[in-house]
């Protein structure tokens, strides 16, 4: 069976992370989470003092420091999940924060931000074989994948799985402070200059909004096949 590279894109909070580790798992292909190296890219400014009072990315700093952060994944032997890593620290948790959340969406606007990331995620896809979830791999990243999907769900249902996932963590959450910041980047990831948030032409919809987990990953792998089939 041939070797294909699998695009996920869409909106933030529809559970892209897992579906694509689930099926990278299943298939035997390697995951890469590009979200997270946004979220790692966030958390080095936030410990760096790269917000100005306003919230405001400092971007002649962060642009001086970009030599400086580097972010790779390791396999979790106990769950075989990849765990990301900034400078040599895990910072999986961490990244996972509110507070990285609501900070993600303009350090990911910034081009010289994007272009040293997407580098770096053409360099991983290279060989071929691999998942790779995001806002812009389908479109900007692997323009020639071989399966694309796009996922959407209203922001409600994505605020409330949001919420159901910092309460099991044992985190402080407020639902209308999580849909006023799902909403919120939305409408930075759409509107941004640099490969805003948009549909492939050739990706395949899947709203999950109604869907179980294993509808969902029964759905996949009928499109996994069919493209590696094709």
């Amino acid at each position: 069976m041939k070797k294909i590279i699998i695009a996920i894109d869409g909106f933030s909070s529809c559970g892209k992370s897992t579906m694509a580790k689930d099926l990278a798992k299943e298939i035997g292909y390697i995951y890469i989470d590009s979200g997270a190296m946004y979220r790692a890219v966030t958390l080095y400014c936030l410990e760096h003092q790269l917000f100005d009072e306003k919230d405001q990315v400092k971007e002649e700093e962060l642009k001086a420091c970009m030599n400086d952060i580097h972010i790779s994944f390791r396999l979790n032997p106990e769950t075989q999940r990849p765990m990301t890593y900034l400078n040599g620290s895990n910072v999986e948790d961490r990244i996972r924060t509110m507070e990285v959340s609501s900070h993600v969406s303009p350090v990911a606007a910034l081009g010289f931000v994007r272009e040293a990331l997407v580098r770096l995620q053409q360099e991983m896809g290279k060989e071929k074989g691999i998942v790779m979830d995001g806002r812009d791999i389908g479109t900007a990243v692997f323009p020639q994948a071989e399966l694309k999907i796009f996922v959407t769900a209203s922001p409600e249902i994505r605020a409330q799985r949001r919420y159901d996932e910092l309460k099991a963590k044992g985190q402080e959450a407020s639902f209308e402070d999580i849909l006023y910041n799902v909403k919120e980047r939305d409408r930075i990831d759409q509107t941004r200059a640099i490969s805003p948030l948009r549909q492939a032409e050739d990706a395949i919809l899947l709203d999950n909004s109604q869907l179980t987990i294993q509808e969902q990953k029964e759905w996949l792998k009928t499109q996994f096949l069919k493209a590696t089939h094709a």
